[in-house]
């Protein structure tokens, strides 16, 4: 198997992927489609049942330049994720310009879509810099003024199929039909109905545009707030890195002249069995500290998780267990392994395996009568469940607990960086830790590990 391997967190968006982060030009595509369908079946509405003569020709040479041009800028953020910075001042300056076009040929200024030049410019207004605003107001309102004095007019509409419509409008409106044949006669009940139908048009263009703007925008504050987080977590963690070593360093001349006069001691009153055990007992426990300050000088200088190596799932929490007992032999643990299946392979070093042991040692001080683990695994991840038989976990600061130096225990019993500096490894590993109130008692403490992916796989 490669050793080599490298795991992706499954909620951090691909960066090689030009559709990960909508961009605005994204957005227009999309709602350029939409204007399209529309636009197209108000044509064939006018065709027919409407009858009106118009220049289909040219209307619809101009809608097939629309699709051309959604099309070519389809294919270019295909290409690449990142446009020119007046990428969207150009389109919606062409949006404007095509729409123009084809309210030239419709009536112009009367036309009651006109109003849909509205909509490039609300877009403008939430997406663009205030220069480039101004830039679009100004083509926005050439465009209307100019389609006020040149337009091709919209024929009259004759007696037809839609005459119903035309008479329900104004009946609706509380028009005198004897004093208003004039103005059924020229299509008032549907120019009517054409506003109608504009403003529903605008109304779901915009509210559609306005609403992805500002969900990007709440994942997007989201995503900076938790990079601020991580950055002064990473911070908090290396300031506590550089002290541990620095202790480390300080500690190791005096445990080693504890362990020399320990064993002098024990020498000179090795006639005392009583004391020559506690002589050994202490010499032990002087030789664990030196082991777990040497670990940490050689921990300090590694790469991170890319440098981890495999280990089964069983294995790390055999051996996690077995330096357990040496530094609380005391403490009793109920261990339930999934035996089913063969256990999965993730990727560990030192730290993971020290991220547990503070979660077994809070456990333990929690509950002095016994723990239990749980060890489950599925196709994606490892799952170990720490259970404990004490008071459980108060609702009013279960939000506060894994903050760098906050402790629920008393005081002089922690400084409260120990679920800091796990739930910080664990999740530089992919991981997550969950603390939960069990319904008998106690609190859970779930650690969740994805299973090792290698590099020839992904």
């Amino acid at each position: 198997m490669d050793s080599r391997l490298k795991h992706t967190r499954s909620d951090m968006p691909d960066a090689g992927r030009p559709s990960a982060i909508p961009t605005p030009l994204r957005r227009l595509v999309r709602l350029r489609w939409f204007e399209i369908a529309a636009l197209a079946t108000a044509l064939l509405i006018a065709g027919y049942p409407l009858e009106m003569t118009l220049p289909y020709g040219p209307l619809w040479g101009i809608l097939a330049v629309m699709v051309l041009l959604n099309l070519m800028t389809h294919g270019q953020l295909v290409m690449t994720s990142a446009p020119a910075g007046r990428a969207v001042l150009v389109h919606l300056t062409l949006d404007v310009l095509t729409l123009s076009a084809l309210l030239y040929f419709t009536g112009g200024a009367v036309n009651p879509f006109v109003s849909l030049l509205l909509v490039p410019l609300i877009i403008a207004a939430t997406t663009l810099p205030l220069i480039e605003v101004g830039i679009m107001t100004a083509v926005a309102l050439g465009a209307y003024s100019i389609l006020m004095v040149v337009n091709v007019a919209l024929p009259p509409v004759v007696h037809g199929p839609l005459d119903w419509l035309d008479t329900a409008i104004l009946a609706l409106l509380g028009a005198d039909l004897g004093h208003t044949a004039h103005s059924r006669g020229h299509g008032f009940g549907l120019h009517v109905f054409g506003m109608w139908l504009n403003f529903v048009i605008s109304a779901t263009l915009i509210a559609l545009f306005i609403a992805r703007m500002a969900a990007a925008l709440r994942r997007r504050d989201v995503a900076l707030s938790r990079a601020r987080e991580d950055a002064l977590r990473n911070e908090q963690i290396l300031a506590l890195g550089t002290l541990a070593a620095g202790a480390a360093h300080r500690l190791g001349t005096p445990l080693t002249t504890m362990a020399v006069i320990l064993n002098e001691r024990r020498i000179a009153h090795s006639g005392d069995a009583a004391l020559d055990a506690d002589m050994a007992l202490l010499e032990q426990l002087v030789r664990n500290c030196k082991t777990i300050l040497s670990e940490i000088l050689c921990s300090a200088g590694q790469v991170r998780s890319e440098s981890g190596t495999l280990v089964a799932l069983d294995q790390l929490v055999a051996r996690t267990l077995e330096q357990w007992h040496v530094i609380r032999p005391s403490a009793g643990i109920e261990l339930d392994l999934d035996t089913g299946t063969p256990a999965p392979d993730i990727l560990a070093d030192r730290t993971l395996e020290q991220a547990l042991l503070n979660l077994l040692d809070n456990a333990a001080d929690a509950s002095p009568v016994g723990l239990a683990l749980r060890c489950r695994w599925s196709s994606r991840e490892g799952v170990l469940e720490i259970l404990d038989r004490g008071r459980g976990i108060d609702a009013t600061i279960a939000q506060r607990i894994g903050q760098a130096f906050f402790s629920t225990k008393k005081a002089g019993g922690g400084i409260g960086i120990g679920m800091f500096l796990s739930n910080a490894t664990i999740e530089r590993f992919g991981g997550r830790v969950e603390l939960s109130n069990r319904p008998e008692g106690g609190a859970c403490t779930r650690i969740c590990l994805p299973l090792a992916v290698s590099a020839s796989a992904s």
